[in-house]
């Protein structure tokens, strides 16, 4: 029985290096499609996070100025990308809005609050990837109206383009007219 183990593994040949070296080079060229699929992936993944995460924080930016809006009794336009709201002291008081170029890129703003009656950088931050669709810099608020005559309260419209790519292409537009509820009715 021993023998006949012994004469059966001595007919048995090895791999030679040849077939070795093939699946190597098969198992490579498997391994490196694989792995760009989840690169691709990853990087997909990431830029999506980064789109939804631009949208959301615009959407809490419309939201946060919509009440400042709602609370003011008058606008001073300073600029299309800058606004002074006339807020009265119980609501927090005066507070300025504006767009801002971010650093080191040709079409991206960023959207600050300040309490005050100037806005700059060193307000708080609300939301990012701003871009400019028609001018630059972008046309954040592009018209307060306040008629005389129609016995109605004064508007501001704001208008907020989002894109991460920085370009208008598929980019996230957030638009509203918001009404000064505060503001007087001439």
């Amino acid at each position: 029985m021993i023998e006949r183990i012994k004469r059966r593994l001595r007919g048995e040949g090895g791999t030679t290096i040849v077939e070795m070296l093939t699946v190597m080079i098969i198992m490579s060229i498997v391994f490196a499609g694989i792995t760009s699929v989840f690169v691709a992936g990853s990087k997909a993944a990431a830029e999506q996070d980064r789109r939804f995460q631009a949208q959301l924080t615009t959407r809490l930016a419309l939201d946060k100025i919509r009440r400042d809006i709602h609370c003011a009794t008058d606008v001073t336009p300073v600029t299309t990308t800058a606004v002074t709201l006339k807020v009265p002291t119980a609501c927090g008081g005066d507070v300025s809005w504006c767009t801002l170029a971010v650093s080191g890129y040709t079409n991206r703003y960023a959207l600050y609050r300040q309490v005050g009656a100037s806005c700059s950088s060193a307000g708080t931050k609300i939301a990012d990837y701003l871009i400019s669709q028609n001018s630059s810099p972008p046309i954040v608020f592009p018209e307060f109206l306040h008629a005389i005559g129609c016995g109605c309260l004064a508007s501001l419209s704001v208008d907020f383009a989002v894109s991460v790519k920085g370009s208008a292409v598929g980019a996230y537009e957030l638009k509203d007219t918001i009404f000064l509820r505060n503001s007087t009715r001439i």
